[in-house]
């Protein structure tokens, strides 16, 4: 009987001592598991990889895609390195002292990655616009407007833009900021001011009209005096032809008196006159009759007679 019950009791311990292997074994294979997944850690596209191992940066160019880390002793985060936007609204003041009402301005810039541990150990990616953004866009934007009047802000706008644009770049990308737009994107000044510029604009461009009309009809009255003289010119060639053309027959008549005749028979246009003088002239006139002239008397006949 006691034999017996060893017998059992060794079965139950037997039993008690495998269930605990097996519940070993699959809590090991599950923090196996888990180990396994935390080992990667997937980089989006438009993000860079920074690998931080105890806090330490140690690396700060994973590409987007797949990467590996040892879990629990290094951490991977991801960075937005694609083209991002800073808009702010503020005041400014031009140098004949207008005041801009709610100057909108927008900053357009991307990360360097070269640069961007740096800016981690110094700044802070959270801490970017309010540590370097909003300082230095407002105070740029206000110092370059202010060295300008406000009609010439108007006027030329898109030169003080393009002060801003560069300074900013001379500041920011020195930290790790490429700048690769700035826009100033309202203007808005007391309605009086608004009201004498618009009056201003009017009247130069009536002055531009004016002065447009001026030249067309400079121009015409231009046309017009050539059309004159070229028509003077003709004239002139005409009468020289005319003038010409006298003198040759006159120095052909000093070098042969009967040119006149010739020029009488070159020009004769075929009609025989009906009546010369008071002698007996008989002609032949066109239509075949004869005519006879005489002491002032014209008579016809026909040939036939």
């Amino acid at each position: 009987m006691a034999a017996t019950q060893f017998t059992t009791e060794n079965k139950g311990n037997s039993c008690k001592k495998s269930y605990g292997v097996w519940v070993l074994i699959g809590v090991i294979a599950l923090l196996v598991i888990v180990m396994l997944f935390n080992c990667f850690t997937v980089v989006n596209e438009g993000y860079i990889g920074v690998k931080y191992q105890f806090g330490k940066i140690v690396s700060s160019d994973l590409s987007a895609g797949l990467n590996m880390h040892i879990p629990f002793i290094e951490e991977i985060q991801q960075v937005d390195t694609r083209e991002q936007i800073y808009s702010v609204q503020t005041d400014a003041y031009t140098s004949d002292t207008q005041t801009v009402d709610n100057l909108g301005l927008k900053l357009n810039y991307y990360y360097d990655g070269t640069k961007l541990p740096e800016i981690i150990r110094s700044i802070g990616i959270n801490n970017v616009e309010t540590k370097l953004l909003v300082p230095n866009v407002a105070k740029i934007s206000k110092d370059e407007i202010g060295k300008v009047k406000a009609e010439d802000l108007v006027q030329n706008r898109s030169d003080v833009q393009n002060a801003i644009y560069e300074s900013l770049k001379k500041t920011l990308e020195p930290q790790g900021i490429i700048v690769t737009a700035f826009a100033i994107e309202n203007l808005a000044f007391e309605d009086a001011f608004e009201q004498s510029i618009q009056a201003k604009v009017i009247a130069a461009q009536d002055a531009l009209k004016m002065q447009n009309k001026t030249a067309e009809k400079e121009e015409e009255a231009k046309q017009k005096v050539i059309a004159a003289q070229a028509d003077a010119d003709s004239q002139k060639i005409k009468a020289d032809a005319e003038a010409y053309s006298i003198k040759a027959v006159q120095e052909q008549l000093a070098k042969s008196p009967n040119y006149i005749d010739y020029l009488k028979i070159e020009n004769w246009n075929g009609v025989l006159p009906q009546a010369i003088g008071s002698e007996v002239n008989p002609f032949v006139s066109l239509d075949g009759s004869s005519v006879s002239v005489k002491s002032g008397t014209t008579s016809t006949a026909n040939s036939a007679e």
